[in-house]
């Protein structure tokens, strides 16, 4: 298992919380994903290695932003 933690814009309440969490868990080989409203961050855990490209899109896909620097 590999744990992987990423900033997240525009994320301000449970609605948000859960929309990221759950884009995030429907992605193959994410086992959980947690959001920390008030760190603006969410820890996936994963079985196998997946791209920053794939966890961004599916941030997006939500309505979010995935912080990359």
């Amino acid at each position: 298992m590999d744990t992987k933690v990423y900033t997240v814009k525009g994320m301000t309440c449970n609605h948000c919380k859960h929309a990221v969490e759950t884009a995030l868990q429907e992605l193959d080989g994410v086992q959980s994903a947690t959001v920390n409203l008030e760190l603006g961050e969410v820890s996936v855990v994963c079985s196998t290695p997946i791209p920053i490209e794939v966890i961004g899109a599916a941030i997006d896909e939500a309505g979010y932003e995935l912080v990359t620097q």
